[in-house]
């Protein structure tokens, strides 16, 4: 069991450190601990398990993949109190999992690494926290995610504001929304979540929409008492209805690809469905998306256009030009009255670990090395950075199906690296970097005839138009691709 970090100038060592304690890091975890690695430790920067889930508690926060494919494979919860859980629920999960799963021990809470530096001559990495303590690790595993670093507009005149300002990912209990002049700056994944009770509880909200998005409805609905007793006590029952919905999700794949029968019938029946749910033209104009479905992520809700056509409700299309102290003023001029200002600007998930200074072989910065676009082998391992991986790191982002599906098959993965690292008692293991440049550039053909490649804003792509979140293909390929150990794609570096 690993020791309580020292003080500071006396660092501790342990053989695998992972950053973060979401759900990527909780199930890195477990598979050290089934694979007979103790010698490890979880920095978490939060004070509990949860990752994002414990971060976002905005009202109306839910997950809109079904929730018995939103959990793990191996620790399934026959008591999810609806198809898609609310936030509160999920959270509790993932804090039951890591009790469960034996890895309070290993945790450090309120843990926020700061710097990764390799040393070449030992093979290790130094960590720095933010607190100023070390810590000397054999091997690193970022388990930080892709949307866990809120994104914040600069905007002009934000400081004189007088009223509160809020992000998604930071919202309190404190903040009530009860007879308020609310704007809402963002309307994808989290605003349309928060729209119904911020237009409940408000007297006048105002909602900033930089570009439509296709949203469909949510099959969402209390699972029964029936269906609870299936799941708990019927052998194989959970399995199959988990299989299932796989399966059906997996069936999605094909309306992602540009050009083809199944994306064509796929914007003919959201174009449908939104016409017959919005009645004046106008707003039809103004909600209706002129990109394929799919280009930008496709939203859940069954309220969204009911919410937005009550009286004290606005869509704004214009852009923020300014704050001022008493709201905002748009591009146009208008000066909009606020007294709460929420942000749902979503992430900087393009960036990955955008809090951490990686230095790798030679001192090289990750940041430099990945410029805008950050590239990994499989999206888990990276040349010039030996005895790193990333859980949940480039292109390994889905569209239409559960990322845990994809977690599961990278911790399988790393866990393989990190033993055949640790049996050798090898000083380094690093992918070698024509592999992960003939990886990169298959991934990116593939890419290429996806309605990710169109011409509409979003978080999939760098700000060179290059797509670094998605992967290309069904989540089954994508198990395919890392069922393997790879030795021949990287480099064991013996002592």
């Amino acid at each position: 069991m690993p020791k309580p970090m020292t003080e500071a100038g006396s660092p501790e060592r342990t053989e695998v450190l992972i950053i973060g304690a979401g759900m990527s890091g909780l199930a890195m975890g477990r598979q050290l601990k089934r694979a007979g690695v103790e010698d490890f430790l979880i920095a978490e920067r939060a004070d509990g398990p949860g990752g994002v889930w414990r971060a976002n508690a905005y009202p109306g926060a839910a997950c809109d993949v079904p929730s018995h494919l939103y959990s793990y494979s191996f620790y399934p919860n026959p008591d999810w109190s609806r198809k898609f859980a609310p936030q509160a629920e999920i959270k509790a999960y993932f804090e039951r999992a890591s009790a469960a799963f034996g890895l309070e021990p290993h945790i450090r809470y309120d843990k926020s690494v700061r710097a990764l530096t390799y040393e070449e001559p030992e093979g290790v990495w130094r960590v720095e926290f933010d607190n100023g303590d070390t810590l000397i690790a054999r091997a690193v595993i970022s388990a930080v995610g892709q949307l866990s670093e809120p994104f914040s507009p600069a905007f002009e005149g934000r400081d004189q504001f007088q009223g509160q300002i809020v992000h998604t990912a930071q919202w309190t209990p404190d903040i009530d929304m009860t007879g308020k002049r609310v704007v809402m700056i963002g309307s994808a994944a989290s605003a349309i979540q928060v729209l119904p009770h911020a237009a409940k509880a408000s007297s006048a909200l105002a909602v900033f929409q930089r570009t439509p998005n296709w949203i469909i409805p949510k099959p969402d609905r209390a699972f029964t008492g029936v269906e609870k007793w299936l799941f708990r006590h019927l052998p194989g029952y959970h399995w199959l209805y988990r299989m299932g919905s796989f399966a059906l999700h997996e069936l999605r794949w094909p309306a992602f690809r540009s050009g083809g029968l199944a994306a064509a019938y796929t914007r003919h029946r959201l174009t449908r469905r939104i016409k017959s749910q919005v009645e004046d033209a106008v707003v039809l104009d103004q909600v209706l998306p002129d990109y394929a479905p799919g280009c930008k992520r496709i939203l859940l809700s069954n309220d969204f256009f009911e919410t937005l056509s009550q009286p004290h409700v606005r869509l704004v299309t214009d852009g923020v030009q300014r704050f001022t102290s008493t709201g905002v003023v748009t591009t146009s001029g208008e000066a909009i009255d606020a007294d709460l200002v929420i942000l749902a600007t979503g992430f900087k998930a393009t960036e990955f670990l955008p809090n951490l200074d990686v230095r790798g072989r030679g001192g090289q910065s990750l940041k430099a090395v990945w410029g805008d676009s950050p590239t990994a082998y499989k999206g888990v391992a990276l040349s010039g950075f030996p005895n790193l991986f990333t859980l949940y790191g480039p292109n390994t982002n889905l569209g239409h199906n559960s990322i845990i599906f994809m977690i599961e098959r990278q911790t399988e993965f790393v866990r393989r690296q990190i033993m055949r690292l640790l049996a050798a008692d090898a000083i380094s293991l690093e992918v070698k970097a024509e592999a992960q440049a003939a990886f990169n550039a298959s991934l990116q053909n593939r890419l290429d005839q996806t309605v990710w490649a169109g011409e509409c804003p979003s978080w999939y792509k760098s700000p060179d138009g290059i797509i670094v979140s998605n992967w290309a293909g069904p989540a089954s390929r994508y198990a395919l691709a890392l069922s393997g150990r790879d030795t021949d794609a990287f480099v064991l570096e013996a002592p």
